[in-house]
Formats: C-alpha cells, sequence, structure tokens
C-alpha cells in the first residue's frame, strides 16, 4: 500500500480482467459481471422501491440516499436515472451521500462507466464534475442542481460521523465482509442507525447472517429476499414507523426568508435558496445587487492554502474546488477562468512555498510548481520567480455576477431600502427601514461589518469581533502594459484586461475608514506592483505624480478576530430571541472564493437537507466563536 499522503488520498489499485474493474487490494470485482446496471437497478433501486417513493414526494422535498462505498458510481448513476424518469415535482432534490476510501482517478472512471452506454449522458455530467482526489468533503452539483452529491473521500467511519444528515434509504455497498470487514464493522453499523429516521430503508447485496444481526439489532426490520443472478440472497431492511427517531427531520416546507445584503455572499445565497424552490426577499440599500464590497470590476478566485493541512486549511481548499465548480455555468458570463499564479514573492514567501510543497502533496488538478520561465509562460509577462500555478482558478466581475445571481423569479427584490432595526414579535421577525416592514421567519444578515449593529441586542454590538478594513484598488488602462493573460498574485493581484482595464490591488488599511479614493493608496499599488512586476510597463512605471489620475474604487472588508468566516445560526446564543436569525459574513479579502460553498451549507440548513460542511469544518464557521462574553456581561 501507498504511503499516506495529505491533502491527497490514495486512488483505487484497478486491475482489469476481460473489461471489468477490479480491486487488487481487495481481491473482488467493482460490478456483477454479467449484467452490473441490472444487478444495482434489482439490489438497490428495486428493493428501496424508489421509482414509487419518487413519484409521492411533496413539493419542495428532498430524498437522501446514503451509500457507503461510491466504487465506479455505478449506483449513483442508476439511482440519478430512476430520479429523472419519475414524474417528480422540479422542486424536489435529489440528495446522494457516499463515501470512498479509495476513489478511482477520472480516467478509470472514465473507461469503468463507458461500459454503460445509456448512462452516457449522466455520466458524462459526472465526469465533468469529479473533484480531484483529495481527502474530505466534496459536494457536486448536478442536473442543474436537482441532483446534490456529497462525495467524502476517507474512511467510512470518519464520513458517518463527520456528515450530518437523515437517509430515506442506504445502499450498503461496497465490497463483501470476508473481503473488506471495515466496511462493516458494529461501529459503522451503529452509524448508519444514526443516520435512518422511521420509514428509511436498506438494500445490500450480501446475506450475511452476522450483518442480517448487527443491523437488526439496531433497530432495522430485516428481510432476507431472492438475490439477483447467480447470487442466491440478499437483504432488505426498514425502520419501522413505530421506532423511536434518532436523526435530524428534512424540513419539507421553507420558511419564509429575507437576506439583507445583496453583495456576492446575500446574492449567491438568495439564488442557491431559489433555485431549491424557496421565495426569499434580498434587501439592500442600493437600487441594485453588487454595490458596495462586491462592486469592484475584477475580483480573483484565490485562497493561500495553509503549509499545515489543518482545518483552516481544509475549508479554504475546500471552497476552492466548489467555487471552481460552480461558477463554471458562468464561463464568460461574469467567470474567466483563466488560471493563476501565485508567485514565490520575496524570500520568505520563497521558504514558505518550500515548506508547503515539501509536507503536502496536491492532485496536478488543483496545483502545480513552476519556475520562472513557465510562469512567465503562463502568464504572458515576465516574471522574476516562479511560484505555485492553480490552473483551474482565474477571475470574475463580482457586480455583474451579483446581478445575474439576483435575477431568479423566486427571489423578489426590496432595494433602496436601508435597514435600520430587526426585532422579534411572537414567532416572526420584522425588518424596520426605510420601506415597508417585511415580516419573515428567518432573517439572514449579509451586511458585512455593518451586521454587528444589526443583531437585536441591545448594546451589544461590541461583543461581536468583527472588524472592517479598507482596500483600494487602481485600474491600469491596458495600453500602459504587458496586461497579463492570467491572474498574478504576490503583494497585490494583477488581472487580465476587460473592457480596457487591469485591476490591481487592494492595499489594506487597518486605521483609514475612509471611503474616498486615496493618491496615496494608488501610488501604494503602483509601487507593489512595480516591485512584483518590473517589467510590466510598456514604458517607464507611472510617476508618484500620476497617482492623482489613476481611478481605482474603494471597497471595506468585513473580518473576524481569526481571519476565518461566519456562517450560521445565533439560535442558542441568547435563546429564543435570536431564533430564526443567521449570520453570513466576515469573508474578508476571499469572498469569492468563500462564499459559493458557504451559500450551499447555509441553503442546506434553512431547508434542513445534507449539510455539505463536515462538522469540524461548521464548528470552524459558527458565529457563536465571534461573541465576546465578556463584553456582552460587561453591558
Amino acid at each position: 500500500m501507498a504511503e499516506e499522503t495529505v491533502p491527497a488520498i490514495e486512488p483505487a489499485d484497478i486491475r482489469w480482467q476481460d473489461g471489468v474493474p477490479e480491486s487488487r487490494l481487495f481481491g473482488d470485482v467493482y460490478f456483477n459481471r454479467d449484467n452490473g446496471l441490472e444487478e444495482t437497478r434489482h439490489v438497490f433501486i428495486g428493493h428501496n422501491q424508489l421509482p414509487e417513493r419518487f413519484a409521492t414526494l411533496p413539493d419542495h422535498a428532498s430524498f437522501v440516499i446514503a451509500e457507503s462505498g461510491f466504487g465506479t458510481g455505478l449506483n449513483f448513476l442508476a439511482a440519478w436515472q430512476a430520479w429523472r424518469n419519475t414524474p417528480a415535482s422540479q422542486s424536489t432534490i435529489l440528495h446522494f451521500v457516499s463515501a470512498e476510501r479509495y476513489p478511482l482517478t477520472r480516467d478509470d472512471l472514465t473507461r469503468a462507466l463507458a461500459l454503460w452506454p445509456e448512462l452516457q449522458d449522466l455520466g458524462d455530467e459526472l465526469i465533468r464534475h469529479y473533484p480531484p482526489l483529495v481527502r474530505g468533503v466534496h459536494r457536486v452539483l448536478l442536473d442543474g442542481g436537482r441532483v446534490r452529491l456529497t462525495l467524502y473521500f476517507g474512511d467510512v467511519l470518519d464520513a458517518w460521523r463527520e456528515l450530518e444528515f437523515t437517509a430515506d434509504a442506504w445502499f450498503l455497498d461496497g465490497f463483501a465482509p470476508s473481503l473488506n470487514p471495515g466496511m462493516w464493522l458494529d461501529d459503522a453499523i451503529h452509524q448508519i442507525r444514526q443516520h435512518s429516521k422511521p420509514g428509511t430503508t436498506l438494500a445490500t447485496f450480501t446475506a450475511v447472517g452476522r450483518i442480517r444481526r448487527a443491523l437488526a439489532d439496531t433497530g432495522f426490520s430485516m428481510t432476507k429476499v431472492a438475490g439477483f443472478g447467480r447470487k442466491r440472497d440478499m437483504l432488505t431492511g426498514v425502520i419501522p414507523e413505530s421506532a423511536s427517531e434518532t436523526g435530524v427531520t428534512d424540513v419539507s416546507k421553507p420558511a419564509s426568508i429575507a437576506i439583507v445584503g445583496a453583495g456576492i455572499a446575500g446574492s449567491l445565497l438568495a439564488r442557491n435558496l431559489a433555485e431549491r424552490g424557496v421565495d426569499v426577499t434580498l434587501v439592500d440599500g442600493a437600487n441594485k445587487a453588487g454595490t458596495a464590497a462586491s462592486g469592484n470590476l475584477q475580483g480573483a478566485l484565490y485562497v493561500k492554502l495553509g503549509v499545515e493541512f489543518n482545518a483552516q486549511t481544509q475549508l479554504a481548499l475546500t471552497s476552492l474546488l466548489f467555487s471552481q465548480r460552480f461558477y463554471a455555468p458562468y464561463r464568460h458570463n461574469g467567470w474567466h477562468p483563466t488560471g493563476l499564479l501565485q508567485m514565490a514573492w520575496g524570500e520568505q514567501e520563497q521558504q514558505r512555498q518550500e515548506r508547503f510543497l515539501d509536507r503536502n502533496h496536491y492532485p496536478p488538478e488543483v496545483l502545480v510548481p513552476v519556475d520562472a520561465a513557465e510562469a512567465s509562460r503562463r502568464t504572458g509577462v515576465p516574471v522574476a520567480t516562479g511560484g505555485l500555478w492553480y490552473a483551474d482558478s482565474g477571475w470574475l466581475e463580482p457586480a455583474a455576477l451579483c446581478r445575474t445571481l439576483a435575477d431568479h423569479p423566486n427571489i423578489r427584490h426590496c432595494f433602496g431600502m436601508e435597514v435600520q432595526r430587526l426585532s422579534r414579535q411572537e414567532d416572526e421577525w420584522v425588518i424596520a427601514g426605510t420601506g415597508p416592514d417585511i415580516h419573515v421567519d428567518r432573517v439572514i444578515l449579509c451586511s458585512g461589518h455593518r451586521t454587528p449593529e444589526l443583531v437585536p441586542l441591545e448594546g451589544m454590538s461590541g461583543a461581536f469581533r468583527f472588524k472592517a478594513i479598507r482596500g483600494q484598488v487602481s485600474h491600469l488602462p491596458k495600453e500602459r502594459i504587458h496586461a497579463p493573460e492570467a491572474v498574478i498574485c504576490g503583494p497585490r493581484y494583477l488581472n487580465p484586461a476587460h473592457q480596457g482595464i487591469c485591476v490591481t490591488g487592494a492595499t489594506f488599511d487597518l486605521h483609514d475608514l475612509s471611503p474616498q479614493e486615496s493618491a496615496n493608496s494608488h501610488r501604494e499599488n503602483l509601487r507593489e506592483l512595480n516591485a512584483m512586476l518590473p517589467g510590466l510597463w510598456n514604458n517607464e512605471p507611472p510617476a508618484d505624480s500620476e497617482a492623482k489620475t489613476i481611478e481605482g474604487r474603494v471597497g471595506f472588508r468585513c473580518t473576524t478576530h481569526d481571519y476565518q468566516p461566519v456562517a450560521g445560526s445565533l439560535d442558542n446564543l441568547e435563546g429564543d430571541k435570536l431564533n430564526g436569525l443567521f449570520l453570513f459574513t466576515g469573508l474578508g479579502s476571499k469572498g469569492l472564493t468563500y462564499a459559493p460553498l458557504l451559500a450551499e451549507f447555509l441553503a442546506d440548513k434553512l431547508t434542513g437537507q445534507p449539510a455539505c460542511l463536515p462538522r469540524s469544518l461548521e464548528k470552524r464557521v459558527n458565529p457563536h466563536r465571534c461573541y465576546r462574553m465578556e463584553a456582552a456581561k460587561a453591558h
């Protein structure tokens, strides 16, 4: 077995026998040699009564299938096909949650799924969105969001402990218990019950007595039934309706929801909920979406991954990979995947990148190290040092993207309304401001550094550890420079030209809260950019005196004390006073990268659907950590 690597995960070691994939590690085939698709339909689709159950789902409902081994994805594609073939409401969502310790490479997955021509369109879509082989949770949106695949690359026990979901049906797959006993441990079976509820069904190809008894002991009513082909028996099970509830019940009818703030966070969350069939009121003081911190002409899709692969790095990586997949449909409509160079700028950053590469192994689909010559070739600009190349990153038009996201029939715009006060009245929230009051069940504050002053705790805004940090960008006319073909990040970032302008910046002004452009800030941007890319200018670099003529823009990042984002509920902070109030802020300068995943997470929470963040990362973004109890008590 290969040596453990972080964050990359060891792929499946496949041996192809007569065109059928077989695991060298477990000495077993991935599916029936005669007809694996029909076996899947017999064992998992039919014995979980999926077509019948899909057809009776009410509007806005979700159906959750959980699986103990993703393998080639054949079971998933069969379930997806059954979902497509069922005349269910377009507002329903199929969630498929699966764990895989040894995921297939993209090439092996492509070869395996080529065996099933009738699944080709689904298989091709899965392959296009298949994540790089790195540990942890990957949320994949398919079929226009009607199918949400949650893939956990890692040990199955870790998956069931980390993931928050309640299954309607289980596919207990994986290699035979005699060949892969770890998949069938009592602990794993106990976790299966913890993620089930009355009415949850299961099916498994195995008929081993020990497995049947273990499942029965946890509360499943088990039955041995006819197997498929040469396999005589298999098992099915169900949690009786009279059983006690252990999991979280899905919310079938979303509550009325208002989102305060139409920047990238609020626009993404509104669109996510709207596409799940939820009616949303989007509130902002401006007359359109994307005018405050999200109003810049350009923004880079970028994170700086840590030398240590800890929770902070994992959140950044997961967010980056999800955002790259999420923005793909917006290519050339706000999203420009040009690639991105993180320069090894200066001795300190060079040493940091050396340590990073020494301690971590990332698949090349995520990043590759490049020398100065290769970096210059890929960016189209002479650079003095190499760095890390992110092929699937690039830049966005944040303001235009916000307006596109906010344009949906299920999103009601309440623009031009400055929110002045939130109050809890009986069972609803009332939003008061410069327009008519808005009455809703739930409120999400996506209002940046203004968020603390809107939380309705008398005199407590200082208890929240949020800070506004000024950032000024500079607009460089394309004709003045050798415009790059990709994003370059160092002490400043520089984007490719758009409408004759390349955006560079941004300053990081801790003690300046002026909303006005400053010539000194433009000078600072130009000095840093000239030091980073001295061969950038077509002629001489701009003199300091030219800073007064340069145009740009000022925005304010909202950061937290630990520079980690905030996404979650304040329900338990002050009891019922804050029930139904959520925060989505603190994204700092990485909002374009963090916001898609965290919007997906909050939409999961608000609709009662499986969460795309593992519990360890959910703690990382919990807003309670930003509330200083001692400051609150002082009031």
